[in-house]
This record gives C-alpha cells, structure tokens and sequence, in this order.
C-alpha cells in the first residue's frame, strides 16, 4: 500500500492496524482488555487534565481552586485521576521492564479514588505473555490520539476510536464477538425506529453505550435539546 494511501485511512483504521500487530500471540479476547482499557484510561487522563488546566489557572469562577481536590471534579462530573495514575506518568514509564505493574498499580488507584469504578478496570497488564516493550510501543501510540489543540475534538477521536475497536475485536472473536459489541449500523436502525426526541432511554445491556451515543446524535439532528431525554443502563 502507498503512503497515500495510508494517510488517506481514517485514523482509528491506521491505530487498528498498529495496535493488531503489537498482539503478536494474544487472543483477540484477553488483548481487548489490554487495549480499551488504555483507551478509557487515555479519555478520562485527558478529561481530568482539561479541568486541572482551568483549576491551576484559577481564573473566573476556578479562582482559589485546589487542583488536587477531588471534589472540584466530582462538581464537573470527571474522574479524578491521582498523579501516579495519569497518563503523562504513564508514557513517560513506557519504556521501563514494570510497566506492566505500572498500569496495574494506576488502575488500583483510580478506583481508590473513585468508587463507582471499583472493580470495573482491567488489571492484566502485569502478566507474563504481555511483553513489556509491546505495552510500551502501545502506550506510545493511543498517546497520539489526542490530535489538535482542542481537548473536546480529543475526547471525539477517543470516542470514534474506542467504538471501531470494539467492532474490530468482535470481528477477530467471531460469534462470541456479538456478546460485547452490537453493529453500529443495528443501533442506528433501531434509535431511529425509536425516535427518542424526549423522555427515557433504557438499555439494560448497554455495553460501551452506543444506544445513548446514537440517542443524542439523534436529538441534535432533528434541533432537539439534549436535555429532553435522560439515559438509564
């Protein structure tokens, strides 16, 4: 393939191509856990920088704010993420032979620190076919995801990103696939049959929650208000 081409890729299908051939000999349904997790570790590092940023600066209604206090991110409904666990700290121990551990340890202390989470991340960085440089060469690059200097259209690339792996990873699995991941096209057939301009939206298996991803596409493009529906999984 030309380097045309390959610039001409979406970027989740270039970072697909480069995190499948990091797996090496993983199965395809313990490497999902390896690489969303990093993901969703990479969207709520970058939510949690955002707010840091504007409490360091203290301008506006931010002045006199603690960065370090867990309750202003809580007010902006955001992860707090302590220092060991952020990805900065993260990438700049890529490279170490622990940083297997160095993973493990951040997803124990992001769930200290946040109770709706215990139990929820995934601690299999640590293990033994999980090669160390690979992780790192990982780290390196879902670190480039956060393109362009506006960490909302970050947020939207992790967003796109996360939804095309978990479609790629059901693929690679086979039937058992459809167990974590249904089609975007399905969601998208059945939001508009639903027609959710007001009211609740109830997913009771809601997965990576494309039904409530989908359900507000759908208010915005028909000029609804976001605010007219509530969303319950």
């Amino acid at each position: 393939m030309t380097n045309s081409k390959i610039k001409d890729e979406p970027l989740e299908k270039q970072l697909w191509k480069s995190a499948n051939a990091l797996r090496k000999n993983i199965d395809a349904a313990e490497y999902k856990h390896v690489v969303l997790g990093l993901i969703f570790l990479k969207y709520i590092s970058d939510s949690f920088e955002e707010i840091f940023k504007k409490l360091s600066m203290g301008v506006d209604e931010y002045s006199g704010a603690d960065p370090e206090d867990k309750d202003e991110y809580k007010a902006e409904n955001v992860f707090f993420v302590p220092p060991s666990a952020r990805w900065s700290f993260l990438q700049n121990h890529a490279k170490q032979p622990a940083i297997g551990k160095t993973i493990d340890d951040a997803m124990d202390a992001i769930e200290k620190e946040n109770p709706s989470l215990k139990g929820v991340l995934p601690k299999v960085y640590a293990r033994q076919n999980l090669d160390p440089t690979s992780l790192g060469e990982l780290i390196d690059m879902i670190g480039n995801i956060a393109l362009g200097d506006a960490k909302s259209r970050s947020a939207d690339i992790l967003g796109t990103t996360f939804e095309y792996f978990l479609g790629e990873f059901a693929l690679a699995e086979g039937k058992k696939g459809g167990q974590f991941d249904t089609p975007r096209s399905v969601v998208q057939l059945l939001v508009e049959m639903l027609e959710p301009y007001q009211g609740r939206v109830f997913d009771p298996c809601c997965g990576s929650g494309g039904m409530f991803v989908q359900s507000e596409k759908f208010v915005a493009e028909h000029q609804g208000k976001i605010n007219d529906i509530s969303i319950y999984g």
